[in-house]
Parts: C-alpha cells; sequence; structure tokens
C-alpha cells in the first residue's frame, strides 16, 4: 500500500470555503479510481489542509497521477484561487509493527 499526502497551504481568509470545495471535488474518487482504497481531508486551520489517499501499489497510483506520480500533484482547476504555495506532494509506506 502506497499513502499519498498531498499539502495545500490556503489562505487563511479561504480555508473554510476551500475545505467545502475540496471535499465536494473528491467524494467520489475512490469509485472513480480503481486501486484508491480510501482517502480523507485532515484539516489544520486556518491555513492548512492534506488529502490523504491510499492505493494499493504504484501501477494504480500511476494511472491516477501520471508517470510523474512521485514528484507531481495532481491540481484542480480555480485551486490556486485558495492557497499560496503550490501543493506539496509526499508518499509512506506502512512500516509492521509487529
Amino acid at each position: 500500500m502506497i499513502i499519498r499526502v498531498s499539502e495545500a497551504r490556503v489562505r487563511p481568509e479561504r480555508f473554510d470555503a476551500f475545505r467545502d470545495w475540496i471535499v465536494t471535488m473528491v467524494r467520489d474518487w475512490p469509485d472513480r479510481y480503481p486501486g484508491m482504497i480510501g482517502h480523507e481531508v485532515l484539516l489544520a486551520p486556518p491555513n492548512s489542509l492534506l488529502y490523504v489517499s491510499r492505493w494499493r501499489g504504484e501501477q494504480d497510483l500511476a494511472d491516477y497521477a501520471g508517470e510523474n506520480w512521485r514528484d507531481e500533484p495532481i491540481t484542480l482547476p480555480g485551486e490556486e484561487e485558495y492557497l499560496t504555495a503550490p501543493l506539496e506532494v509526499r508518499h509512506f509506506t506502512v512500516a509492521p509493527l509487529d
């Protein structure tokens, strides 16, 4: 499993609007993108929001985000009006605790 984290630095005065907008935009993504196991939006008001998605594997993630999935975030049209900086994307795998 690969966990993809996209961090948005949000204009504080637009935080609530961006939260509502992004939740609406991504709500049905697990149904639209095979290989996405789950996702959530994590909030750190007043200026940070994380979009976290979990994927079965690299090929599923590449099918969604393209061949440069490791370095390039997915951006949505109109997103830049809410942000103070470009999205940052990172990927994680899980280390077993047993």
